[in-house]
């Protein structure tokens, strides 16, 4: 299938081979794993949690959102306005431009239209109708993060990608021109032309792969949108990695930190933060105006839908965290901040699945692909 995409080649691998973070023929982690961040005794998650989900880990009815369009005539005052759009797509205005991270309209995360997570609900904004884009953002080659139709109709705009190493494979496959991808290894940088606007790549802790047998053979990145005004940080997906702390002395301080908090499991606590550790992450990062991602969109793990906001609002007062929770397509201005109201409250639970059918149940593991 085409949505698995395309493996690098020729002078795009060998500069993939020269980073100091390619061994043994695949990308690696460099950081070693914190004490207590993976439970090895903890039972994995059963796929069919994942393909039959149910009860608390879906929503019971469409989650409140707006339609952004309206507020994205106006310019943010204060220079610097987000709008979460769902997972980990995210519409960043900064300084006049505009920047989309990990752009996902795709129906599933999934190489298949028939299988795989489902969506919550549709974006709030159709592709067709987003404004104008200055730069595309991919942290990884994830399925709920780089979307086969989504690039598809991203490639016939004007617009340039940045990517992590070898990323840029697949764009080039789905009809992206070499020449508007530019792939990062960790701490390089990217200056976008005729304009006061860099993006930078830094660690994160998680892996790469889209098939049975690519594993690792692209990077993953944290990214850091820098303008002369305003700073912000993109995690990609991460577990929890005293790197944060260098990025913080490197390229912070930050005016907006997104982290991931979604899709967590004691087996993960190496790939993935969930809400505690990302605001420990916040911590080592010194700290600016919070707005979760990586929630409320898919089912990849097996905790309750909003169980990610909930311990948020738990936590959040006792690290400090300004905790921004908008409402999907509602923008927000850190500067300005946002009224904390947990509207995800306002959804009830789904129905319980059907009785499954007779014969062979899908089994705990492995996952036929890698789902985050």
């Amino acid at each position: 299938m085409k949505s698995f995409g395309k493996r690098a080649n020729g002078l795009r691998l060998e500069r993939m081979q020269d980073s100091p973070l390619w061994v043994g023929g695949a990308f690696r982690n460099v950081h070693p794993i914190l004490p207590g961040l993976r439970d090895t005794q903890a039972p994995r998650p059963a796929l069919r949690d994942i393909l039959r989900p149910s009860g608390r880990l879906l929503p019971g009815a469409p989650l409140p959102s707006m339609d952004p369009l309206d507020a994205w005539r106006r310019t943010p005052g204060s220079g610097l306005r987000a709008t979460w759009l769902g997972h980990s797509t995210v519409l960043i205005e900064i300084d006049g431009l505009r920047v989309l991270t990990d752009p996902v309209w795709g129906p599933r995360a999934s190489p298949s239209r028939l299988m795989g997570p489902k969506r919550f609900q549709p974006v709030p904004v159709r592709l067709s109708a987003m404004p104008p884009l200055d730069l595309v953002l991919i942290s990884h080659d994830h399925y709920d993060h780089l979307d086969y139709p989504t690039i598809r109709a991203l490639a016939r705009q004007d617009v340039p990608f940045v990517t992590p190493l070898g990323v840029g494979a697949h764009l080039e496959a789905w009809g992206v021109p070499a020449a508007r991808i530019t792939e990062l290894d960790w701490w390089q940088t990217y200056t976008l032309p005729h304009a006061d606007l860099a993006v930078h790549a830094a660690p994160s802790q998680h892996f790469s792969g889209r098939g049975f047998k690519d594993r690792n053979a692209t990077l993953w990145a944290s990214l850091v949108i820098e303008s002369p005004r305003h700073r912000v940080f993109f995690s990609g997906d991460t577990g929890l990695t005293t790197e944060y702390a260098a990025i913080r002395e490197r390229l912070g301080p930050f005016d907006l930190v997104m982290l991931e908090v979604g899709a967590f499991h004691p087996t993960w606590g190496d790939i993935h933060l969930g809400p505690g550790n990302a605001l420990k992450a916040l911590d080592l990062l010194g700290g600016g105006a919070f707005l979760p991602v990586h929630w409320g969109t898919f089912n990849l793990a097996v905790h309750d839908w909003d169980e990610p906001a909930e311990t948020l609002l738990q936590l959040a007062p006792r690290h400090g965290a300004q905790l921004l929770m908008p409402r999907l397509g509602e923008p927000v201005e850190p500067a300005h901040g946002l009224d904390l109201a947990p509207w995800w409250r306002a959804v009830g639970q789904a129905a319980p699945a059907p009785a499954a059918p007779a014969g062979p149940q899908p089994p705990g593991e492995p996952l036929p692909w890698p789902l985050d």
